[in-house]
């Protein structure tokens, strides 16, 4: 048997499975790891000085809208996944709201096909659950490539909407697997819908229409209804403290993800300061809320950071409020905005492995990833976290062109990012042809 590497990473500062922090090797055969420790007498084809710099386990991005097929004036596959790689995610789950919806074999294995030509990262596509696929749904969650179905309860960006508790109650008893769901109240959405026809309205009455009760409501309803009927569920995108002190008493079946835009922004400064560029659903909240998310990624009851990659272009979203679209890039800001908090000390570099390599996959059973570690994927991110980094527009792989971040200066930053055991990024440049495999599953 050959021994020698095809890639040897040296020096670096290894992040290990017992949360420890090690300077070590690794080596890399055949898109997996072979060995990590001291492996400076073994041969090699190619070598990385990783001196001074964290090597990561490779990192995930559960939720994105790539917006392909039908809506690929906004983003498509290719230059979503190239974003993704440049900001040093090595795997992403897209969301099904594309034209036509993911809603059948047929649609999945459309992006699957996409993706097998066009992507520069790891992949795998939710099933989005709908009203006529219900009796289906337990045979489509279990198609490989896909991750788990999701279920809007309020309306978004596409026709995807399940709002009623017994089309719920209908979805979950169909299926096993851990169900991703967008959780607003659409009945409280449709009575509040008049907020929108005052003539002052503008971006700031986002929050006001899409209110706390819209998520809360939802919340509850869909925590009831999945404590009864013994299933797990992952709740995405929380915006308000009252969620958080609520899904404390659920985490024996409920797994819940933040963004970094929750995290980072906070109205009504963002709405003034940016405008309809800061408008997603569910909406930005006062500081109050920000903080009770902060403190839900401090006691753990958030689980997963996300980055709700949701682009539209500038000019749809430049369209006055509320004609414009809710959603913004973020999955080549995510880590670079993370990190630049651990340098802040608003969250450690423990608890960023936890939420974008670890949990990830056991909430979601991926297999081979997540830890650095023999026989698992050679998916890593390596960062250095003093590198000082100037965030723009023109940075932006997204066909959109445009992040909320513009002009945001972060410490902290990915240095190189390796898909499969090969170097898909390095130094801000692309330096491969699509390297992304289809995400496994235990199931």
């Amino acid at each position: 048997m050959n021994d020698n590497f095809d890639l040897l990473i040296s020096g670096g500062s290894v992040y290990l499975p017992n949360n420890k922090i090690e300077e070590s090797d690794i080596g890399i055969k055949d898109s997996k790891i072979l060995a990590i420790g001291n492996l400076q007498n073994k041969k090699y084809k190619t070598k990385i000085d990783a001196k001074n710099l964290l090597i990561m386990p490779g990192a995930i991005d559960s939720q994105v809208h790539f917006r392909e097929p039908g809506l690929t004036h906004k983003e498509d596959i290719f230059c979503g996944t190239k974003g993704a790689v440049l900001g040093g995610i090595t795997t992403i789950f897209e969301m099904p709201n594309t034209k036509p919806s993911t809603t059948n074999k047929e649609a999945l294995d459309e992006k699957l096909k996409i993706a097998h030509k066009h992507a520069h990262c790891n992949y795998s596509f939710f099933m989005g659950a709908a009203k006529e696929n219900i009796e289906k749904l337990g045979e489509l969650e279990r198609i490989e490539g896909c991750c788990g179905v999701k279920i809007f309860m309020g309306s978004s960006t596409g026709d995807l909407l399940v709002e009623d508790d017994e089309s719920l109650k209908k979805i979950l008893s169909n299926i096993n697997r851990r169900v991703a769901v967008h959780s607003e109240d659409e009945y409280r959405l449709r009575e509040r819908i008049n907020i929108l026809e005052s003539d002052h309205v503008n971006v700031s009455f986002h929050p006001k229409w899409r209110d706390v009760e819209t998520a809360l409501n939802s919340t509850k309803r869909l925590l009831k209804i999945a404590g009864e009927l013994n299933k797990k569920i992952h709740v995405l995108h929380i915006s308000t403290r009252d969620e958080i002190e609520l899904l404390k008493s659920y985490k024996s079946f409920a797994t819940c993800e933040a963004t970094p835009q929750h995290l980072f922004f906070k109205s009504p400064e963002c709405y003034e300061t940016l405008g309809t560029l800061t408008q997603m659903n569910p909406p930005i909240r006062d500081e109050s809320h920000q903080v009770g998310i902060w403190k839900g990624v401090t006691d753990r009851v958030i689980d997963v950071i996300g980055s709700d990659h949701a682009p539209h272009t500038i000019e749809e979203k430049k369209q006055k409020y509320p004609k414009s679209p809710s959603g913004m890039t973020g999955v080549q800001t995510l880590l670079p905005i993370m990190l630049n908090f651990v340098n802040e000390k608003k969250i450690s570099i423990h608890d960023l492995v936890r939420l974008v390599c670890v949990n990830p996959c056991k909430i979601y059973n991926i297999l081979n990833k997540g830890e650095i570690k023999v026989h698992n994927d050679a998916d890593l991110t390596i960062v250095d976290l003093n590198k000082e980094f100037n965030i723009t527009n023109e940075w932006i792989a997204s066909k959109s062109g445009w992040t909320p971040y513009d002009n945001f200066k972060v410490k902290g930053f990915p240095i190189l990012t390796i898909v499969n055991g090969e170097v898909a990024m390095r130094e801000n440049q692309i330096v491969s042809e699509p390297l992304g495999k289809q995400v496994k599953f235990a199931i």
